[in-house]
């Protein structure tokens, strides 16, 4: 370091404090400031608040920096938070838009995901304007409501100026990228609260609707994150404060719990939270509700880090009896009769369904499965015996309480009819005269080809796998879909503000996010390679 002169630098003599005229020197590299020497000595003045003075320096030194990016057009500079740059869009959230939207929330989406109240939703509206936590998670719940497939019968009645086809994912990509900026107006990193660990599971659940699963996978990680940094994985974190409060947190922890395991078996992630605090308490205002909610977490806690390292597979102890045991117990998690909602039925049964194909799949890929086993679960045919369970309580369920789960409940009843598929082609089904694995196959085929978002997403992609696996009986299926007006084909009118007219998508190619039997690629032939048909004596 070179010492331009044996005097003291132009901060150190403003401060009145010793220089060691080095450059820079110890004072300004202490304190963070610029160290020159540009200044024409002059006489002591009177000494005033070291501090003060630093923070002058500070601002004239921040004044000056600003200039000269300005002057010389650097593209790199960044407005500071709170200003203009991350304002809320003026306009782009309609008194309108935000009604329909939170309805439709309460109405549909409340009974699986009971994470917010009805007044803390209004307050936050109503504090939108200067707060920009406020603004960013009512904004993300739009996002999430508009992708939602469901949502469109439901705003077709409520809006007052209808347009001819609701559901658009632009709208709801645009409002996520509006989530994005005036997220960077504060500090939601460092300084996080429930709203903005709320606003990141919005932003995942838009994202898995527009099959952006590294943009997801990124918000789920963050929400996950941002709930451990408050604490929220501890039981005396619950002891204080509101009970209301309280309890609305800790199910936004479960929520939270099962959404990673869920996603950890569709995309082969790891986990991050654990069943480190008490089940939720049944809500004396809406007990229907939350006891669905229970019994969704109750069928996901055996889903652990043991399961996720097997179907991971970064460990390898795992036992015939073990995954015995796991199916029976999903078995018996649901009772015959549920005392819920009907979505969330069709959440609970659709969700049992796939996680035994889930167990069965692991069982399967460490050789466990035996066609002489007197275990249904642990026998090549235990696929058949989903399809027909999953069949017999869908056909008892209205389209509407499918809907309302989205994709995620359509990509489930993919995984099920492709691993029904793999079994077909690989294993001969006796002849019977009740309904057979191809009965059920057509019946889930149907089913998802009527689902709002199944048809363009899921459907072409169940006819290849039919044609390349089950040739013989691929023209019993039809190659064009049932039309209805496509997602997001137009949103118009003047109730949704300047995301009234922008185009919609008219269907979602590329999809990638493909599980169970068709990202394992399981055929006879793979089957006999790996070892997992066990061989029995003659």
């Amino acid at each position: 370091m070179s010492t331009p002169s044996k005097r003291a630098c132009d901060a150190c003599h403003r401060r009145k404090v010793r220089c060691n005229s080095r450059q820079p020197c110890g004072n300004c590299s202490q304190a963070g400031l610029s160290c020159t020497y540009d200044a024409i000595p002059q006489k002591k003045g009177p000494k005033g608040s070291r501090a003060k003075v630093i923070s002058e320096l500070r601002e004239v030194q921040k004044k000056s920096s600003d200039i000269r990016r300005t002057q010389n057009g650097s593209s790199g500079y960044q407005s500071p938070p709170g200003s203009p740059t991350y304002a809320p869009t003026p306009g782009l959230l309609t008194p309108d838009l935000i009604d329909a939207c939170t309805r439709f929330f309460f109405t549909s989406m409340y009974p699986t995901m009971p994470i917010l109240d009805r007044e803390q939703v209004q307050s936050m509206v109503e504090s939108m304007g200067h707060c920009i936590e406020a603004y960013g998670l009512i904004a993300a719940l739009c996002a999430f409501m508009l992708i939602q497939p469901g949502i469109a019968s439901h705003l077709q009645s409520s809006m007052e100026e209808a347009p001819e086809s609701i559901t658009n994912p632009k709208m709801g990509a645009a409002l996520m990228e509006e989530v994005g900026r005036v997220r960077k107006g504060y500090d939601y990193i460092e300084n996080p609260t429930v709203p903005t660990i709320i606003t990141s599971f919005f932003l995942f659940g838009s994202c898995f609707g527009l099959n952006k699963h590294n943009a997801a996978w990124f918000h789920l990680r963050e929400a996950t994150a941002l709930a451990q940094i408050l604490g929220m994985q501890d039981e005396n974190m619950y002891l204080f404060g509101s009970h209301v409060v309280n309890a609305r947190n800790r199910r936004l922890f479960w929520l939270l719990f099962v959404t990673e395991r869920a996603y950890a078996l569709q995309k082969h992630r790891p986990l991050t939270l654990h069943a480190t605090i008490n089940l939720p308490t049944i809500d004396q205002d809406s007990p229907t509700s939350i006891t669905g909610f229970i019994h969704l977490v109750n069928l996901y806690r055996p889903f652990d880090d043991t399961f996720i390292g097997l179907w991971n597979k970064s460990r390898a102890d795992c036992s015939t009896f073990w995954l015995a045991q796991l199916q029976q117990q999903l078995t018996e998690a649901l009772p015959p009769h549920l005392d819920t909602t009907e979505s969330q039925a069709a959440d609970l049964r659709t969700s049992q369904q796939w996680l035994r194909t889930m167990v069965w799949q692991l069982s399967i890929t460490n050789g466990f499965l035996s066609s002489r086993s007197p275990d249904s679960s642990m026998t090549f045919h235990f696929p058949i015996e989903i399809a027909q369970d999953l069949v017999g309580v869908t056909t008892k369920l209205s389209k509407q309480s499918m809907e309302v789960h989205g994709i995620g409940l359509i990509e489930k009843v993919f995984d099920v009819a492709c691993t029904l598929i793999d079994v077909m082609a690989c294993v001969p089904s006796p002849p019977t005269n009740r309904p057979g694995p191809k009965d059920h196959l057509q019946q889930l085929f149907t089913l998802i080809s009527t689902l709002r978002g199944g048809d363009s997403r899921y459907l072409p992609l169940i006819l290849t796998k039919i044609r390349d696996t089950l040739p013989a009986i691929a023209d019993q299926f039809p190659t064009a879909p049932i039309h209805r007006a496509a997602p997001g084909t137009m949103v118009g009118g003047s109730a949704f503000g300047p995301l009234g007219g922008i185009n919609g998508l008219s269907g979602t190619n590329g999809f990638n996010g493909v599980s169970g039997a068709v990202m394992n690629g399981l055929n006879a032939t793979a089957w006999q390679r790996e070892g997992c048909i066990k061989q029995e004596p003659t």
